[in-house]
């Protein structure tokens, strides 16, 4: 007989949605449809589509619709702008230099640049190296804004499941991805993943707050002793990671969600995958919103990607394409069929409870 309080692995996911809300709480960061939460209806949202020949002109442009907005909700905030460096040293997976400058200029035309940062903690080696190889010193001195390094600042523990002992366990995060008074922005691109089948804005953001020990890097020149909190945060599995980016998102999801895709990454991503030639920007106050709208551009269907569907259910942003308006360019015109990774089909096992241990 199971002791009263035993708690097997289907009954935890069968309540992991509810627990998650009221076990983190609602955050300080009221996304667009926050309000939304416990109603019965869903507000819409809007998202800009862009498509073309220049990259930092396409994010300048899909970010212009909502200049107003944007200028309000920021008020007397310091902008947090935060890349995706997975890798320090593959292009292809990182945020480009060039979607940095178009929001850095979008942010200079309306008089919000002060105080900008670009803040980041790399997955794979030291922050500012892969800052260094990418070109942001070059931008952030053009536009006058900071280059922060993550790891090199004070963290703040929060707690995250495992699935391997239905645990919670600590996890250093980025302090400042929690501050009041910091407005994100979450410089993210179009990319296949090989836990998620996909990484868009909220993935950007939730995996990049972790921190690691300074001069951690992994693989070939590791040095003994460093370590990163990273892998905690993923949950080890599906159904850990999945559950993880739901319910860190009532903490850390993004202000305003930036997607470029100019050049997407299709097969093993989020870092070993190939590019596809897409040429599109994707930008929203509301992040569920414009992540869904970015799973439509890459030809997946949205039922397969685990975390976005929990923050569906929660109602933590839009993600019925019903009520999403596109600004700009039709969603069919730019849409694509992005391979996925190799591993996808045991990547979509969260879709079905674990078997009991």
């Amino acid at each position: 007989m199971k002791p009263r309080h035993a708690t097997s692995r289907r009954d935890f996911l069968r309540g992991s949605l509810l627990g998650g809300l009221t076990c983190l709480g609602a955050g300080h960061l009221p996304g667009p449809s926050a309000a939304a939460a416990g109603t019965t209806r869903e507000a819409p949202s809007r998202v800009a589509l862009t498509a073309g020949d220049d990259r930092a002109d396409n994010v300048f442009r899909a970010l212009e619709p909502f200049r107003d907005e944007i200028a309000r909700a920021i008020g007397d905030r310091h902008v947090v702008v935060k890349p995706n460096n997975v890798a320090i040293d593959v292009q292809l997976s990182a945020t480009h230099a060039d979607c940095l400058e178009g929001i850095l200029e979008f942010l200079k035309s309306i008089g919000k640049l002060e105080g900008t940062v670009i803040a980041e903690s790399a997955g794979m080696g030291p922050t500012l190296e892969g800052f260094s190889n990418y070109g942001y010193p070059r931008v952030a001195a053009k536009y006058g804004v900071k280059l922060i390094d993550f790891d090199r600042e004070e963290p703040e523990t929060v707690f995250v499941f495992d699935q391997k002992d239905f645990r919670p366990h600590a996890v250093r995060m980025a302090r400042r991805m929690l501050d009041p008074g910091s407005f994100l922005i979450s410089a993210a691109k179009i990319k296949t993943h090989d836990q998620v089948v996909a990484t868009l804005s909220l993935k950007n953001i939730i995996f990049g707050a972790p921190v690691k020990d300074q001069g951690f890097r992994s693989g070939k020149g590791r040095k003994p002793g460093l370590k990163t909190d990273k892998p905690i945060a993923h949950g080890s599995g599906v159904y850990g990671i999945n559950y993880n980016l739901f319910a860190l998102a009532q903490r850390y999801r993004p202000h305003l969600a930036v997607i470029d895709g100019y050049h997407g990454m299709e097969g093993n991503g989020p870092s070993r995958g190939t590019a596809v030639d897409h040429r599109v920007a994707v930008v929203s106050p509301d992040w569920l919103a414009a992540d869904r709208v970015a799973v439509e551009l890459m030809g997946i269907d949205f039922a397969k990607i685990g975390y976005l569907n929990y923050c569906a259910q929660a109602r933590l942003g839009q993600a019925d394409l019903a009520q999403i308006e596109i600004l700009g360019e039709p969603v069919a015109r730019h849409q694509r069929t992005y391979r996925l990774h190799d591993n996808v089909e045991k990547q979509l096992a969260w879709m079905e409870p674990p078997d009991e241990a």
